[in-house]
């Protein structure tokens, strides 16, 4: 299988992004699309990368090897625990959320825990690196 890379696959996005915006302004709108995707979609776009990673779809060379199709393992246990995490992962959902939804629906809280620790989902957190002035700390403060 070919090692991906996060990085690279988001800066192309980004630059599919400022074609269609191009294209659908008529003219070419410059960085402020590339701008804008890394702004919009970076986070939700790196962690769903990450979750194909974990479900060994493809692999990334950010995330290494141990984890890559660690899904399909877990979900040979037939747990629909696990189902349920990754149907809100998908969804976007931040561990907060995962830890307040098995307080209120009376869910084994540490077996939640331990899933969410084996996934790991914060380690698709990562800050872009196309080009460096879109990591997402810096782009709140570009100059104008």
């Amino acid at each position: 299988m070919i090692v991906r890379s996060v990085h690279e696959d988001g800066h192309a996005e980004a630059l599919r992004h400022k074609w269609c915006v191009s294209v659908a302004q008529g003219r070419d709108v410059g960085e402020s699309a590339v701008e804008e995707w890394y702004d919009r979609y970076w986070t939700a776009y790196s962690r769903h990368r990450r979750l194909d990673h974990l479900r060994g779809k493809q692999k990334f060379l950010e995330f290494g090897d141990d984890d890559f199709g660690m899904i399909d393992r877990l979900l040979q246990e037939n747990d629909l625990l696990l189902e349920l995490i990754l149907d809100r992962a998908e969804a976007g959902w931040e561990l907060l959320k995962f830890i307040n939804w098995s307080i209120d629906w009376n869910l084994p809280r540490e077996r939640v825990i331990d899933i969410l620790a084996r996934l790991d989902l914060n380690r698709g957190r990562i800050e872009p690196q196309y080009p460096t002035r879109y990591a997402c700390h810096a782009s709140k403060n570009r100059p104008a």
